[in-house]
């Protein structure tokens, strides 16, 4: 359900604004996205910015109060799992919250729309080693599951505005903006991820799909694993980076798959910037590479997509 209402906006924000390429039509999207604005595209983020967000600073945290209540416990809970690995418990402690507290808070935004639960598929270890001794560190392992954000600008606010938000009341904004340029690919990364998956399931949409998410366990993580019916499984990676993937990624993606005991029918890689010539040599059946321009699929017919309402109508 959250793939698909993000889709939904993602088509919607491309509709609306028409950017001149996929890879302004994505970073910006992980920026505005959900708010059902018209942004023009072809101005710098950074300035943009300045002028809608950080300039309405005081008129776009009402809104937030609103969402939140102002419930400081709240706004701490949404603020890790914003900057933080996503993970319920790790975001609690980095939140100062308990399992009760966070527990509650987490309830809330999630009925509020806010956020949406990812459950972990990661097998319980004493499940899979059930007669085998445990080290102190496995045993006391807990499997935590993960949080998505159901609107971009959401996280971004949560990300980057929010830790920053008294000097940006003042109108101060160099720290803000130094946050920005260091963290912004870290940072969109992740939208990138959910929009990476979204495009490998439609390009399987005559296969019936039973299992599709991001994959952790205690010492392995990967972006996208989607497991159809017909027993084939696909393990992507995703890199929105300013460089070129090269071979290397690709054996580190195969030794992932060996420590999780799998044997993937396909790897693909989708990537901000491409691949390097050896790695496009390799590219075949068990072997996908997607660049930005990929996901003009997924805006084709733009003239036939409804425009959704944005959180701040």
């Amino acid at each position: 359900m959250l793939k698909t209402k993000l889709l939904e906006q993602f088509r919607s924000f491309y509709a609306r604004n028409y950017p001149d390429d996929m890879e302004t039509q994505i970073e910006y999207f992980a920026i505005f996205g959900g708010l059902g604005w018209e942004i023009e595209t072809t101005k710098d983020a950074s300035a943009l910015i300045k002028e809608l967000i950080l300039d309405n600073y005081k008129t776009l945290n009402k809104k937030i109060e609103e969402l939140t209540l102002s419930n400081p416990e709240y706004l701490r809970l949404l603020k890790a799992l914003a900057i933080g690995n996503r993970k319920i418990f790790s975001s609690f402690n980095r939140a100062g919250l308990n399992n009760a507290n966070g527990g509650a808070a987490l309830n809330y935004l999630e009925q509020k729309g806010l956020i949406q639960i990812e459950y972990s598929r990661e097998e319980p270890i004493r499940t899979s080693r059930p007669n085998e001794k445990l080290k102190r560190e496995e045993a006391r392992y807990r499997i935590s599951h993960k949080v998505l954000f159901t609107h971009p600008f959401i996280r971004f606010w949560f990300y980057f505005v929010a830790p920053h938000s008294k000097t940006i009341a003042l109108y101060q904004y160099d720290e803000f903006f130094k946050a920005f340029e260091t963290r912004r690919n870290s940072y969109t990364s992740l939208v990138f991820e959910e929009l990476s998956e979204i495009l490998l399931n439609y390009n399987l949409r005559d296969s019936q799909i039973l299992s599709s998410g991001s994959y952790w366990e205690a010492n392995v993580e990967i972006d996208i694993l989607t497991i159809t019916h017909d027993d084939k499984i696909y393990v992507a990676e995703c890199k929105w980076t300013n460089h070129k993937v090269t071979k290397a990624e690709w054996h580190k993606i195969i030794d992932k798959c060996k420590k999780i005991g799998i044997e993937p029918t396909q790897i693909v890689i989708f990537s901000k910037r491409g691949f390097s010539k050896e790695l496009k040599l390799l590219e075949g059946k068990e072997l996908a590479l997607y660049s930005c321009e990929n996901f003009s699929s997924l805006v084709k017919n733009s003239s036939n997509i409804k425009l959704i309402e944005g959180i701040y109508k």
